[in-house]
């Protein structure tokens, strides 16, 4: 099966240090280039790959015993960005727990088309998947795509007993940017946050059981923290990071529009940051989802990682870091690897643990393992 997720997290408007304020100088010649070239390749290469994979006679979904829904609008615009596609395991089911799925792309590539592989998994694994889209930037800089998923969330909670799904039992997730995306979805069912976009999803009353944001940018400001490690794992990515997207997501006040933050808080760009901050009794009575935070060691965000662990770990909440040796950002898109499918079979087993196992769907015919299996 094909790589369907980002190259390294992106990323903009690098601070100096933590909680500095953003650097205002635009992009030189080369810096302007890599913001135009890099992603246009990147995407293209991610399409083209996946396209042709989703050809192949196994990435058929009723091979896996799945069908899919495809194309349903969830903010009544019309616009692809405003799209998602439902995986279900075939057969009638009374409820079935379900999967809120946000692709990754450095917040400005790639779509639930490149990122099918994620949903046939889950779907295969016995869960009702809801795979998304969202406005892109730099067309769309935050917080675009937090108030897609405030829309996505109402949309997924009104029609997901429709297609026998349980909203009693969510798992929200995705990789690389989508890992931002639902940490920032999960933390706004808990905390009842200024932005409006937020307090919409925190007036639903419903908090996801799982979160399992992979290979995450959980903290877009300070992409320098990452060649301040010792041994920084991708000790060149900031670079490359902070001239592909800088001035395209983190758009700041003063020069767009771009909802309730300043340069020296980021606000829920930066989840992370919000976690470690988070007093307790800011919950009240609802508890946090518990936290399966997978990354691999040669991924420069694996310190984030465990940064997040301990902080939901603080909270009184549950936290599982999974760290996989070797292994570089959002490996497991490629699902064949052994590390994958370890990664993917510890991803089903903490989702078991958390809200009892899901039935696996029935497989039409005899195939080669797929993720998880």
């Amino acid at each position: 099966m094909p790589p369907t997720s980002p190259p390294p997290p992106g990323p903009s408007s690098p601070s100096p240090a933590p909680g500095a304020p953003a650097a205002d100088a635009a992009p030189g010649l080369l810096g302007r280039v890599r913001q135009k070239v890099v992603p246009a390749g990147v995407e293209t290469f991610y399409k083209v790959v996946s396209g042709a994979a989703r050809l192949l006679p196994e990435a058929r979904p009723a091979r896996h015993g799945v069908e899919v829904i495809a194309e349903l609008d969830y903010a009544g615009t019309g616009a692809a960005h405003h799209r998602l596609d439902v995986y279900s395991p075939i057969g009638p089911h009374e409820r079935l727990p379900v999967v809120v799925y946000i692709h990754g792309g450095a917040f400005r590539s790639l779509s639930k088309d490149t990122h099918w592989v994620m949903g046939l998994a889950w779907a295969r694994a016995g869960y009702l998947v809801f795979n998304l889209n969202y406005r892109l930037a730099p067309t769309h800089p935050y917080p675009a795509a937090c108030e897609d998923l405030a829309r996505a969330w109402d949309w997924v909670l009104d029609n997901a007993a429709r297609f026998a799904g349980d909203t009693d039992q969510i798992v929200v997730t995705g990789e690389s940017a989508g890992g931002n995306l639902c940490s920032v979805l999960a933390l706004s069912t808990v905390v009842a946050r200024p932005e409006p976009w937020a307090r919409q999803i925190y007036d639903r009353g419903v908090v996801p059981r799982v979160a399992v944001p992979a290979c995450a940018v959980l903290q877009v400001s300070d992409p320098l923290r990452w060649s301040r490690r010792r041994k920084a794992a991708g000790k060149s990515a900031p670079r490359v990071v902070q001239s592909v997207l800088s001035n395209t997501y983190a758009v700041y006040a003063d020069r767009a529009p771009a909802g309730p933050h300043t340069r020296e808080n980021h606000g829920l760009m930066d989840p992370l940051v919000v976690m470690e901050q988070l007093d307790a009794a800011a919950l009240g009575d609802r508890r946090l989802p518990a936290f399966f935070l997978p990354v691999g060691t040669r991924d420069p965000l694996v310190d984030d990682h465990r940064r997040m662990a301990a902080a939901v770990r603080a909270l009184g909440g549950t936290a599982e870091l999974a760290v996989y040796d070797g292994m570089e950002h959002a490996f497991h898109a490629f699902v064949k690897r052994p590390a994958s499918r370890q990664l993917w079979a510890d991803t089903f087993a903490f989702c078991a643990d958390q809200l009892g196992p899901a039935a696996p769907a029935p497989a039409r015919r005899p195939s080669s393992p797929g993720p998880g299996r």
